[in-house]
Formats: structure tokens, C-alpha cells, sequence
């Protein structure tokens, strides 16, 4: 399909007035800075209508003497889908974004599934490298499954979010997750695919962006071969069924759909989503452009079908 609409107009008003300054460009404080203002908005009129969510922030030990910093989204009422679970790590190229820039999407998610959310505040490169976010995210998804027990447990994220998702899915497979939700996830340090996209450069995401964003999380070359990081050559069996949502228009699209094609040759019963017309980070674009709404809620239909009732 054409690129959205209003997608193109995005595209064309942030470079009216000549090339923007990449956030890789920028000190690490202003690029968040940046990010957060571009995914933080007033709540819509169409948010207000919604079922009510409560949201509470929690503290508890983190890996290294650490404190690992929790919001938990809880549906009012929990519904007939109140035996579900999620823990959700938020996007950001592992350098940016927050609890606050996906506090939309977490309410949507815990919304949509009549679930408890449980979104965490993870160590961020540069100043925490490879795998203290991967650790923060691993400590978290164990605290939600002994805060909430006998539910079904779903291991979420998206962008750099979804890596340490499918990385703490690899690594705790004792926890016994019901499910994966994986929204564009990065699963080749390789970049292969991405330099090699028709989608490159000029849609928000670009190759070069990756890169940097690697380089941060990942500095030294060495780790990259790990499991937890070269997630597409990682032994993949036994995981649980997944939901892996792409965008036509996103470098890391490629990745996301041989992914699920390696997924169901290890037996892992995957499906793909794909967001037509849709760029990288949809997601937090959902109360302005209705096509990245419609797209979110296909995908979150898909994983209410696979956790059936």
C-alpha cells in the first residue's frame, strides 16, 4: 500500500525546514527529551470514553542491589478476561522512552485485554549496557509472575522493548509465559536485512539509527553473538505462541517477518501482523493517525484469540 497519508505529511513537516538532527546526533538527555515530547500527548476525548484503567507505581529489587521501578495498569472492572497478565518493556532503541511515553499504549493494552499490565522502568545504554536492561527486564517479568499467580503470563514489548522481551523469553523459559507480543522487534545485530531494506532511510527509523542504537546497547562486538541478542539465530523451539506485528514502511519489517518465518520451523505456533501503509513506531501514534489505531487493534485482537478464553 501507499505510505498513510498523514504519515506523509509527518514525514515532509518534520523535514520542512531542511534535514532534522537525528536523535544519534544529539546528547543522549535531549534526544529523550525529544522522544518524549513527540510520544506524550493530553488524553483524547475518545481515551476518556474507554474503560477506566487505575494505574499504580510500584518499587522492588532489581538485579545488582538496584531498585527497579514498576507502573501496574489495572482494568476497572477486570472482566471476564481477568486471568490475564502482561509485562510490557517499552521501546526506545534501549537508549530512550520511559514508563510515561508508552502510558497510552499500556492503558490500551490492559483496555483492550481486560488484563493487568505491568510496564517497567528498565535500565537504559548508555549508561547501562547490554545486559543490565535484559536482567531489569528478567527480574520484572518474574516479580509479575509472583504477584500474579496462576495467570496467564504474556511476555510484551515493542521495538528495542520486543528484543528484551523474546531475550527474557530465551532466558526464563521457566516462567512458562503463555504468549509473546513482539511489535517490530530488532532481532539482527547483523543488520543484514535492514541495510538491505527498501525502507532504509526516509521513514522515520533509519539503518544508520539502528546501528547507533546497537552500538549503545550492545558496545562491545563480542556480545553481540549471544543468544539474547542475535535473537534470529537463537534456538527458538518450545517458546510460546506468538504475535509478531511489522510496519510495510519500517527497516526492521524484514527482520520481524523471518522471524516469524524461523518461529514456525522450530515448531512455535507465530503469527504476523502487518501494519500496511504504517512506519516504525505506530504504536504511539494511535490518537493521531486512525490507521496505527485500526492496526494496534488488529494485532491485540490477534493475541486475544491466541490466549482464548
Amino acid at each position: 500500500m501507499p505510505l498513510d497519508r498523514l504519515l506523509r505529511h509527518l514525514i515532509a513537516w518534520q523535514s520542512s525546514d531542511g534535514v532534522p538532527v537525528p536523535d544519534r546526533e544529539l546528547p543522549v538527555g535531549r534526544a529523550r527529551e525529544r522522544y518524549l515530547v513527540n510520544a506524550v500527548r493530553p488524553l483524547s476525548d475518545a481515551d476518556r470514553r474507554g474503560p477506566a484503567v487505575h494505574a499504580e507505581d510500584r518499587l522492588t529489587d532489581g538485579p545488582d542491589g538496584t531498585t527497579l521501578r514498576l507502573r501496574v495498569y489495572t482494568p476497572q472492572p477486570a472482566g471476564p478476561a481477568g486471568n490475564r497478565v502482561v509485562t510490557y518493556l517499552h521501546g526506545g532503541g534501549w537508549v530512550m522512552g520511559d514508563l510515561d511515553s508508552h502510558d497510552r499504549a499500556c492503558r490500551i493494552l490492559a483496555a483492550s485485554l481486560g488484563a493487568v499490565v505491568v510496564a517497567v522502568d528498565y535500565r537504559r545504554a548508555p549508561e547501562s549496557p547490554y545486559p543490565a536492561p535484559l536482567h531489569d527486564a528478567m527480574a520484572a517479568a518474574r516479580w509479575t509472575a509472583r504477584t500474579f499467580p496462576g495467570r496467564a503470563h504474556v511476555i510484551a514489548g515493542d521495538s528495542a522493548g520486543a528484543s528484551l522481551a523474546l531475550g527474557t523469553a530465551l532466558q526464563a523459559r521457566d516462567l512458562g509465559f503463555a504468549a509473546q507480543l513482539l511489535i517490530y522487534p530488532p532481532v539482527d545485530p547483523s543488520l543484514a536485512l535492514v541495510s538491505s531494506s527498501p525502507h532504509a532511510e526516509g521513514y522515520l527509523l533509519t539503518a544508520e539509527d539502528m546501528a547507533w542504537n546497537y552500538a549503545q546497547y550492545v558496545p562491545d562486538p563480542r556480545q553481540r553473538a549471544d543468544t539474547a541478542v542475535d535473537l534470529l539465530n537463537a534456538d527458538l523451539r518450545g517458546l510460546a505462541p506468538t504475535v509478531v506485528a511489522t510496519a510495510e514502511y519500517d527497516p526492521l519489517h524484514e527482520e520481524g517477518a523471518e522471524l516469524v518465518a524461523r518461529m514456525r520451523a522450530a515448531g512455535v505456533s507465530a503469527r504476523l501482523v502487518t501494519g500496511e501503509g504504517l512506519v516504525h513506531g505506530f504504536l504511539l501514534m494511535q490518537d493521531i493517525v486512525p490507521a496505527a489505531a485500526a492496526c494496534t487493534e488488529r494485532v491485540l485482537k490477534e493475541l486475544d484469540a491466541l490466549l482464548g478464553p
